[in-house]
Order: C-alpha cells, then structure tokens, then sequence
C-alpha cells in the first residue's frame, strides 16, 4: 500500500556488507526489489529511482581508471553475495524501463557525511582500537560521494526521467568527481572525527590470504558479525576504482555541489556535535 497514489518511488532501501549468507542478501536485496517493482506495476507508478552500486562491476582487482557505463560491465564470479545480488536487481530495474513505468538506476560511490551511523564509526573503532591497516601503502585512487551530492543526484534523476528520456532503462555512476588515494580519504575521515591517523599497510597477497581463512573460519565456527577482512574487502581496498561522471551530467543534470573539503568541515562539525558535553 504504501505505493498507492505516489507519482515515483524512491527504491534506496538493502543489505549492504561484505560477509553473510545468500539468503540474508537475496531476500532484501532481489525479492524485495521485484516486490518493488510489482507493486509499481500494480499501482500505476510512473517513475523508480533506484539506488544501486558502483560493485556491480566488481571485476577482482582489475582497477578501474574513469570508466564509465558503456565500457564498465557487469562483474562475474563475485566473492561476496552483496555485489551479485545488487547487480541482479539493477539488471531487473532496467529491464522493467517501458511506456508505464520509467526507471533509472544509480551507482553513487561510498557515501560518507554527516549522519553517517556505518562507515565513519566503524572505522573510528578500527583506528582506535589499532586494527585498522591499509593495503599495499593505500596509494589506490578511488571516487566518493558527499551525502548532500548523493541526494540531489536523487532528485536530478526524478526530475529528468519520463518514458523515452535519455536515461530511462539505464545506470548511472555517481561520485564527487574527486578521486583520491585511499590513504589520504580514510585519514581526512578519521581526523574530521578526531581519531588516530593509519599509517601502517600490509601486502595484498596478506590480506586476500586473511581474508580467505577467516570466510573459512567464521563459517565453520558460525562465528556473528563479520570478519575484519575478506577476499572481496582486499580487493575493493587494493584496487583503484574512479568512475567517468560526465553520462550522469549530460542525461541527469548532475554536478557535485559539495566538495570533498568542505564536506571533511561540515563532517567535523557535525560529529563534534555528536559528543556529549565536557563535565565540568
């Protein structure tokens, strides 16, 4: 019901995460989305803007220099049931784009902002705790995407998509625009929360080795929670991965309004906001 009367739905809602078993993806990520669009259908729903990932392409560590839509594929043989299950329902969105039903789909990259309840305090955790390590010096150049410019990419999509326009049935890589050497994005983070900078690294061929035996070991053991490192998170953090913007500017009118930097102040701010008040 809760598609009824609505001009366009807004499909932003899955599982996210590098480790868990098919089902715990499959259900949120693809039978939710075919709910999804059924329930478009069915109420006459004109517009679905849905957010996917730029890990649909995941291709192990092949890097990934501007690519954009047309030369960037679908990845195979995923190691994590996250990037398959996004991947499979993206495929779904866009073939489901006809005269009733306009959709588009859109790959923001690793969003980070005020806000942010995952990826910043997981990492102020790692950081402070000394369990957080780079791979390879962490000089891999990779996209992001403020919070602010991942919504109104949003709203840029709803207010360009009708039947036939030009990005109707197709994706969109959205990021700031900005790439930056992962060491460099992930110690702008930490310092904006005030938390120890990370300097020491480990080779890849460790961490996709750590990686491996600990998959083996959380699932022999049924271990909860994920594992620090699997084969899949040592290769999105070794692999550089920036993405061509320029279809999401032509077809959407998209341009990143906030950049990294005064994102890093407003993010500072906000989490210095968050802190409990000094005792006097």
């Amino acid at each position: 019901m809760a598609c009824a009367g609505q001009a366009a739905v807004f499909h932003n809602a899955a599982k996210a995460g590098a480790w868990g078993d098919r089902e715990s993806y499959w259900q949120p990520n693809v039978v939710g989305t075919e709910n999804v669009l059924s329930a478009c259908r069915a109420h006459r729903v004109r517009k679905l803007v849905y957010t996917s990932s730029p890990s649909v392409t995941h291709a192990g560590r092949r890097d990934v220099v501007g690519g954009n839509e047309a030369d960037t594929p679908y990845g195979e043989n995923f190691k994590a049931w996250y990037p398959e299950t996004k991947a499979i329902a993206e495929r779904a969105v866009l073939a489901a784009n006809g005269p009733e039903l306009a959709t588009v789909a859109l790959r923001p990259r690793l969003i980070w902002g005020p806000g942010d309840n995952q990826l910043l305090p997981r990492l102020v955790e790692r950081a402070r705790s000394g369990r957080l390590r780079l791979i390879d010096g962490g000089h891999n150049r990779v996209d992001t995407t403020y919070i602010d410019n991942a919504a109104r990419a949003h709203l840029d999509a709803f207010d360009h998509l009708w039947p036939e326009a030009a990005c109707a049935g197709r994706a969109y890589f959205i990021s700031n625009g900005e790439p930056r050497e992962l060491r460099d994005i992930v110690n702008a983070l930490l310092c904006a929360a005030g938390a120890p900078q990370v300097m020491r690294s480990v080779p890849y061929r460790v961490a996709y080795g750590a990686g491996a035996a600990m998959e083996k070991t959380w699932a022999l053991l049924r271990l909860k929670g994920e594992p620090p490192m699997t084969r899949f998170l040592a290769e999105q953090l070794a692999t550089t991965h920036f993405y061509d913007i320029s279809a999401a500017e032509r077809d959407l009118g998209y341009r990143p309004r906030v950049g990294i930097d005064t994102g890093l102040q407003r993010l500072a701010e906000w989490w210095q906001s968050q802190r409990p008040p000094a005792q006097a």
